[in-house]
């Protein structure tokens, strides 16, 4: 008898790895408070991550990136804040837009000095 793979709602095949879960701001502040309360509670950080991972069904990695995140947002460590990336990242669409908008202007104006550069031929009903 052989067993068929887990499969998703679509029928695929679910692989290891990566998944596209998104957690709530909620999950991740409980995570990140409770490795915090654990690794006070028994004077050392090893392990706190992944068993607070398991315990919430979560990934390591995950659990990993949100707690080093929030030590940096509270100044625990050093790094790029949240609101700083997110300025960042607004910051970098404007100038894309800019440049775009730059490049059209600059294409439209070398289209119309052709224009004005080219001999004006008379029309057919003007006579000269």
């Amino acid at each position: 008898m052989t067993t068929q793979p887990t499969t998703s709602g679509t029928g695929n095949a679910r692989a290891k790895g990566p998944s596209s879960r998104r957690y709530t701001a909620a999950q991740k502040e409980q995570a990140v408070r409770l490795v915090r309360q654990l690794a006070a509670e028994t004077g050392k950080d090893a392990g706190a991550i992944s068993r607070v991972a398991h315990q919430l069904g979560f990934g390591a990695e995950s659990v990993r990136q949100w707690v080093r995140q929030a030590d940096i947002d509270e100044g625990r460590r050093p790094g790029v804040t949240s609101s700083e990336a997110a300025r960042i990242r607004e910051l970098e669409r404007e100038n894309r837009e800019l440049r775009r908008a730059n490049e059209i202007l600059r294409r439209a104006s070398a289209f119309f000095a052709a224009e004005l550069d080219r001999p004006q031929r008379p029309s057919p009903g003007s006579s000269r």
